[in-house]
């Protein structure tokens, strides 16, 4: 079984923020593969696709408790780690870009850093998808909590579609694939 978590923020305050992107790359995998999200472990919401075996799941304990709903139900399911693949937004990435890694630190993200203390590793692969830092004199949690722009719906929308296809890539033939075909692609 592959488990693949979206991080974000839960309720209708957070939808279409920068920081909800990881959310509407599983919400995409489950429309694509018709799965129902329902409530799961811990504080979650998880979907069940069947071929290939693959569960998609959302934690509803904000961004910075991302780790106790990925490391009850990484634990529960007995998924090893290498078989984990975090989906997550990245400030530090121009806008629509991905980068996949096979490890690695937080960097900073606080739903990542609660993955590696609930896990005790940060053996895990993750994909990190773009949204840009924003203006410099915002407040950086402003811009991640903040919506996307209008102009920049379509790039988004494209970044999340390229996305759910690198998710399809892992789940199939694993994150080394992922990285070789998604971290070379430029896109604004």
């Amino acid at each position: 079984m592959k488990l693949v978590a979206g991080l974000g923020n839960p309720g209708a305050r957070y939808r279409d923020t920068r920081h909800n992107v990881g959310f509407e790359v599983v919400d995409e995998l489950a429309r694509r593969h018709r799965a129902e999200f329902a409530a799961g472990r811990g504080e979650s919401l998880e979907a069940r696709v069947r071929q290939p075996d693959v569960l998609l799941l959302k934690p509803l304990t904000f961004m910075n408790l991302s780790g106790q709903a990925v490391g009850e139900t990484l634990r529960y399911y007995r998924v090893d780690p290498v078989d984990l693949l975090i989906v997550t937004d990245d400030v530090n990435l121009p806008m629509g870009r991905l980068r996949a890694r096979v490890r690695g630190s937080a960097g900073g993200h606080n739903g990542l850093a609660s993955i590696i203390s609930s896990l005790g590793t940060n053996e895990f692969p993750r994909l990190r998808l773009g949204v840009g830092r924003g203006d410099a004199r915002r407040d950086l949690k402003d811009h991640v909590l903040g919506r996307f722009e209008p102009d920049e719906a379509a790039a988004i929308r494209e970044m999340i579609e390229r996305a759910a296809d690198a998710v399809a890539v892992f789940i199939g033939d694993g994150i080394a694939a992922v990285m070789n075909r998604f971290n070379a692609e430029e896109h604004t």
